[in-house]
This record gives C-alpha cells, sequence and structure tokens, in this order.
C-alpha cells in the first residue's frame, strides 16, 4: 500500500469509530458527565467544606483534575474494548484485515477511536467543572501531555481486552475488578500524604496514581509523584502495550481460534 492508501485506510477506521459513538452519545458522551457531576456536588460542595484544605488547595479544587483524568480513562477503555470485540463477534474485523491494511494501522485506527472519546469525555466534564470550581491551569504541557498519553495507554487496554474477551461479560470484568479499584484508590479525592508510611508504599504499585498526581500538577502545581517518574512509567506501558497489541493482531490470537 501507498502512504496514501495507509493514510486513507487509517481515516476510515477512525472515522467509523468516531460515528459509532456519536450515533449513541446519550450512552457514551452522557452517563460519565452525570456521574461525575455528582461526585462534584457530593464531594466537592457538600463534603468538601468540611475537609478544608488538601495540599494547600481547597478540596474541590484538588479533586477536580482526578475526576476529569477518571473520566477520561474509563471512556477510552470502554470504547476500544466494546468496538473491537463487537468486531469480532460480528467478523467484519476478519473483512479488515483481508485488504491489504496493516495490522498497525488497524491498531491505530481502533485506538485513535478511543483517544477521540476519552478527550470528548474530558472536555465535557472540564466545561461542567467550571461551575463547581475556578481552575487554574499550572502547565498546560503537561496537562495536554498527560491526558492525551494517558487515553493513548487505556486505550491500548481497552484493546487487549478486547483482544482476549471470548463473550461480551469478559468485557466488563476488567473495568469492573481491576479499573475502578486502581482508579479510585489512585489518589482522585485524597493525597497519598494522608496515609500511613505503609501504605503510601503500597500505593505507589498503583500507575494510576502516577497519571493521576502528574495531571494535577498541570493543573495546580502539585504532586505527591515525581514528574518525571510519572512520564517515564506511562510511556513505558504505552510501548509494552502497543507491542503486545500488534503481536497479537498478527498471530490471529483471540480473532482466528
Amino acid at each position: 500500500m501507498t502512504s496514501q492508501q495507509i493514510w486513507i485506510a487509517y481515516l476510515t477506521i477512525v472515522r467509523k469509530e468516531v460515528s459509532r459513538f456519536l450515533r449513541i452519545w446519550q450512552q457514551t458522551l452522557l452517563p460519565p458527565v452525570i456521574t461525575t457531576s455528582l461526585y462534584f456536588v457530593i464531594f466537592g460542595n457538600l463534603i468538601g467544606p468540611r475537609i478544608g484544605q488538601t495540599n494547600g488547595h481547597n478540596y474541590m479544587d484538588f479533586i477536580v483534575p482526578g475526576l476529569i483524568l477518571m473520566s477520561v480513562i474509563s471512556s477510552s477503555y470502554a470504547n476500544v474494548s466494546s468496538s473491537f470485540f463487537s468486531a469480532k463477534f460480528q467478523r467484519s474485523i476478519e473483512e479488515i484485515q483481508v485488504t491489504p491494511t496493516p495490522n498497525s494501522i488497524i491498531l491505530l485506527g481502533y485506538v485513535t477511536g478511543g483517544m477521540v472519546r476519552g478527550m470528548l469525555v474530558g472536555t465535557v466534564v472540564t466545561v461542567v467543572a467550571l461551575f463547581f470550581s475556578r481552575l487554574v491551569v499550572h502547565s498546560a504541557l503537561v496537562m495536554i501531555s498527560v491526558i492525551m498519553l494517558t487515553s493513548l495507554l487505556f486505550a491500548l487496554g481497552g484493546f487487549l481486552n478486547g483482544i482476549f474477551a471470548r463473550k461480551f461479560d469478559d468485557v466488563s470484568i476488567v473495568p469492573n475488578f481491576i479499573l475502578t479499584p486502581l482508579t479510585y484508590l489512585g489518589g482522585v479525592f485524597y493525597s497519598i500524604k494522608l496515609l500511613p508510611d505503609f501504605w503510601q508504599n503500597v500505593s505507589h504499585i498503583n500507575p494510576v496514581l502516577y497519571m493521576i498526581n502528574a495531571f494535577r500538577f498541570g493543573f495546580l502545581g502539585t504532586s505527591d509523584i515525581s514528574l518525571s517518574t510519572s512520564y517515564l512509567l506511562i510511556s513505558t506501558f504505552i510501548i509494552v502495550l502497543f507491542s503486545a497489541n500488534l503481536r497479537l493482531l498478527n498471530s490471529g490470537y483471540g480473532i482466528r481460534q
């Protein structure tokens, strides 16, 4: 395939993925916004004034970055895992693979679609947050780079889930039993400095902690984790997941069986 044909194939997959979740925006874009708004009301307006300040910031301002990133994580992951599994179930992915389109382009197309949904949800949630908090951006470069890298990472994770899933129930296992606990325990609602030393050390095992703290640094300029460490960890996971997904896609695992 020529570079132009590869580009057309990539854009076609992305367009298909974006139009898919936009057609059912009531199910893909609206629920995370409503859920996050409830977090703002309950934890920010009702509980926040009783807590006071966290790391020198109002509690509402402290939790906003984590809530935004949490919505991006769940949306990016869910879009790719459900979409790719549906393509497997309907065998439409086989129709794409019999074309000269490289598997790397197929992977990038699905992942980009997940990133677009994650970024759209994150943007809408950020707009909603403006009604509850005065958002001040400390570093736009850090904020944008972290949210894009995190969205990419979890879109790749969703693709991996879609490859291994054998039935529709398998698509929800990872988000419910792994992703949700990691996110809630990743410092969205609290600083790990409040924890005893033992639990602080345990928290450092959670990769989501590094992403949330890096994103919070972009807004507030404070973080419990070294920024360079966060970028290194996120980049490493992206490389590992991309390589694993591409290898599985090339082997036909979960598709040809």
